[in-house]
């Protein structure tokens, strides 16, 4: 509140939005910060968990801070770094801080109440500014402390002020983003939208922490001319970088130390437009997100509704023999659609599998360009191939999982003879819907790149890996579908899920490895383990009441 005169100018009404902050930081102190992550369900104490989130951005620091160190050209690598923690901060403000921009729960206490649009819009911004600073702060700590030896202590003086308004920046850029979701969307799309720039977040922060080092390995000093892109100019990250102009670094871009100045008026100027322009708009669309989700969870009566899809039925009908099958199979395919929670846990983990491949083909030193010109040599496809597997036995991890799990009673409330039979048509159904569209994208990528005479191994590789997700699930996932409370401690089976899931495909593997020479010996292979895969799956729809694997939350 010390610019108070600044607020006061943009129209904010001084005592409201001192007493909105107060309360909104003290309802703050009261819960930990969820980075993202879903909350437990037993009470943690906020100062560790503070720690445990300061250590981790401390981490992501000092992953973001290869170029400072990379880069002889420093207003070139600052360039990059500030880039770097431009984004990372706008996809962080977007999925953890989203309830926060968008929290309409207190409208009822303060919207029959004189405060004005400007005032609401501000208190938000300031609120979601200090949550930003608290993240920035040890982020920045790595590259701070850098700057300060390579640079010395002028440099590292100066380094505050961009950090300031790379904040600025990422709440102008969320705040235009949102409004121009909210107008291309309808408002009930908002929360799907949301929930994808989560998953783009997860699946960014997984590739820069994996890949990031080995494309400035070993701490090398690395010669990248500016001159080759005379178009960062443009960026706002060159425009905050250039202020160490002021400190003696030279500008290798001619003609534009006059943008510096430019990195302390455009982050004023997006600040303005947001809360005297964008304000108003901004109140009333977020208010009317909840009354679109009452309207779309109580239909009026008489109203049109939308035809049932078929497709999942024509398929449930093609995979399952039994009527339990196949609700088992329409239950999991809907929910599945439906669920938020299961879309943000999954999505990540198939998108997970190139980069961590990715990741192995570059280890030992050996650069990208290198992995790729000799990717076609030896049998690395075998590897990607029953790498799939991983992705598939999250899918089947969550499939399990709900935040409704008290809804199962109605499993209990049916004359069901065999619950497995219900297990085994969820299990298909996450099989159709999220693994074979991915295994045969990554097949067609094996056969264009090792070639046709692959085909029979990718044939192999798809029973064999559905062997082991059907063994896994026999094992250890013998719940019936969305029936079993979130963060549930199992101990023993956790560990033993985990043991599987490393030595059954490792094992499998091998022994695809040994038969690659021999055609004959794959087909042997092809046969048995699918006669295999009937039997395991048979088996696993004939899982008794008494052999159902009991929790908490039942």
């Amino acid at each position: 509140m010390l610019p108070s005169a600044l607020w006061r100018s943009m129209g904010a009404d001084i005592p409201q939005l001192r007493a909105l902050l107060q309360t909104r930081l003290m309802i703050d102190d009261r819960k930990p910060m969820s980075l993202g992550m879903r909350q437990t369900k037993q009470k943690k104490d906020r100062k560790h968990g503070s720690v445990l989130n300061s250590f981790i951005f401390l981490i992501m620091g000092a992953v973001y801070m290869f170029p400072i160190i990379s880069i002889s050209d420093r207003i070139f690598s600052l360039t990059l770094y500030f880039s770097f923690l431009l984004v990372v901060m706008t996809f962080m403000l977007i999925t953890d801080f989203s309830n926060v921009l968008f929290d309409a729960k207190d409208k009822y206490i303060l919207f029959p109440r004189p405060i004005n649009d400007r005032t609401l819009v501000l208190a938000r911004m300031l609120h979601v500014y200090i949550y930003l600073l608290r993240i920035m702060l040890p982020m920045s700590l790595p590259a701070w402390i850098v700057l300060g030896v390579f640079d010395g202590w002028k440099s590292a003086l100066l380094f505050p002020l961009p950090l300031i308004l790379v904040i600025f920046m990422a709440l102008f850029i969320v705040n235009s983003v949102y409004l121009l979701v909210l107008r291309l969307t309808k408002p009930e799309k908002f929360k799907d939208v949301i929930n994808y720039f989560q998953v783009v977040t997860s699946i960014i922060f997984f590739a820069s922490v994996y890949l990031l080092p080995r494309i400035f390995k070993n701490g090398e000093r690395v010669d990248i001319s500016i001159l080759s892109y005379p178009w960062i100019k443009y960026l706002p990250s060159y425009w905050l970088a250039s202020c160490w102009s002021w400190i003696g670094f030279p500008l290798s871009l001619v003609g534009t130390s006059y943008f510096s100045l430019l990195a302390i008026a455009f982050p004023l100027l997006c600040i303005y437009i947001v809360v005297n322009r964008l304000a108003p708009e901004f109140s009333r669309r977020i208010a009317g997100i909840d009354a679109v989700d009452v309207v779309m969870n109580n239909p009026l009566p008489g109203s049109k509704q939308r035809a049932p899809a078929t497709f999942y039925k024509k398929m449930a009908n093609l995979f399952n023999r039994t009527e339990d099958g196949k609700a088992g199979f329409m239950i999991a395919w809907l929910q599945t659609s439906r669920s938020r929670s299961f879309r943000m846990r999954v999505y990540p983990a198939f998108a997970f599998i190139p980069i961590y491949f990715i990741y192995l083909l570059t280890s030992g030193n050996r650069s990208f360009n290198y992995a790729l010109t000799h990717l076609a040599d030896g049998n690395k496809f075998l590897l990607l191939l029953y790498m799939t597997s991983f992705a598939m036995v999250s899918a089947l991890t969550y499939l399990t999982m709900s935040d409704q799990y008290k809804a199962a009673w109605v499993y209990y409330a049916t004359p069901l003879a065999a619950p497995g039979r219900v297990m085994a048509g969820a299990l298909k159904a996450i099989w159709v819907k999220y693994f074979l569209p991915f295994f045969i994208i990554t097949s067609i990528f094996v056969i264009y790149i090792w070639g046709a005479a692959r085909i029979p191994d990718v044939l192999l590789a798809l029973v064999n890996v559905t062997l082991v997700v059907t063994c896994i699930a026999r094992i250890s996932f013998r719940h019936l579908p969305f029936s079993v409370m979130e963060q549930m401690k199992q101990g023993g089976a956790r560990f033993m899920k985990s043991f599987l899931v490393m030595i059954i495909p490792a094992t499998l593997g091998i022994g695809h490895f040994f038969a690659l020479p021999m055609l004959w010996l794959k087909i042997i292979f092809l046969i048995l383990s699918s006669i295999l895969l009937w039997l395991a799956l048979d088996s696993y729809a004939e899982t008794s009441w008494d052999n159902m694997i009991k929790t908490q939350s039942e």
